[in-house]
């Protein structure tokens, strides 16, 4: 699972964007900016990484009715007990 999310070129352009200067807190809009690249594209493969436990919510705040996401990335070496408790806890929110 971890080598399938790392083998799309985007997918890794915005992990090492996320882990500049010692780590970064950005939204998939911010992300589209810097990479060049259309936000729907990006969106979906922030999607596709936070399935694998390697990004992570940090905010969300709400922007004309919509509300916009900011991600982390994760250290893939704590991303297995980290994507557990982040199971649980959306089948909490959606009980």
């Amino acid at each position: 699972l971890l080598a399938r999310a790392n083998t799309h070129p985007l997918r890794v352009s915005i992990l090492e964007v996320l882990n500049l200067d010692g780590g970064r807190i950005l939204s998939p809009k911010d992300l589209s900016l810097e990479l060049q690249a259309p936000l729907s594209t990006v969106n979906y493969h922030v999607t596709e990484l936070r399935k694998c436990g390697l990004l992570e919510v940090i905010d969300e705040q709400q922007v004309r009715g919509a509300i916009e996401h900011f991600y982390r990335a994760v250290d893939p070496s704590k991303n297995e007990s980290r994507s557990k408790r982040g199971r649980k806890t959306r089948r909490k929110a959606r009980a």
